[in-house]
């Protein structure tokens, strides 16, 4: 079973297990972060489940799931983007990304 490490808005890490074909969002939800609404439900058509992909990750991330201008175009609703921005819930979770780092919107990270 895949696991997702996110880094909360108070620093510390979390590591959460992971259904593949699961969304990011409903991971986060489903696990009580907060910091990740997915008010939406994951139909695009809000930015809470903003978050930021470590970089390490980035192209990986890219590569499962690739950002299409819909994402973009929403993303510009939400505070704080920079370029490790993605939504939540167009991220499914797979082996493939295993051990992926994301910090919730709000943190400090030396990566942002």
């Amino acid at each position: 079973m895949p696991t997702v490490t996110f880094i909360q808005q108070d620093g510390s890490a979390r590591e959460v297990h992971a259904i593949s074909g699961q969304t990011l969002m409903h991971i986060a939800t489903d696990a009580g972060l907060d910091g990740i609404e997915g008010v939406c439900g994951g139909c695009l058509a809000c930015a809470t489940c903003h978050l930021y992909i470590h970089p390490d990750w980035q192209a990986r991330v890219s590569a499962e799931s690739e950002q299409e201008q819909e994402e973009i175009d929403m993303l510009d609703m939400a505070f704080d983007v920079s370029d490790a921005s993605r939504l939540g819930c167009q991220i499914e979770m797979s082996e493939a990304l295993g051990g992926l780092v994301v910090a919730l919107p709000g943190v400090k990270v030396e990566w942002l």
